[in-house]
């Protein structure tokens, strides 16, 4: 059973985080001949604040 873990910046709108899900499904499932069904995907959305960019937080970037 195949489990993908996916981190993004938070701040997507649901609907972009339920296609991603959809496809990378797709693509593991065809990759790996794996049914869809089989297939896992977690997705962890990390704070602005948590995620650094060249040593400066996502959020105080462009500031």
């Amino acid at each position: 059973m195949p489990l993908i873990n996916v981190e993004i910046m938070e701040g997507r709108p649901p609907e972009k985080i339920e296609a991603m899900m959809k496809n990378v499904t797709e693509a593991v499932s065809e990759s790996l001949d794996a049914p869809k069904e089989n297939v896992r995907v977690i997705v962890h959305e990390v704070p602005k604040t948590h995620w650094s960019i060249g040593g400066t937080s996502a959020e105080n970037l462009g500031r």
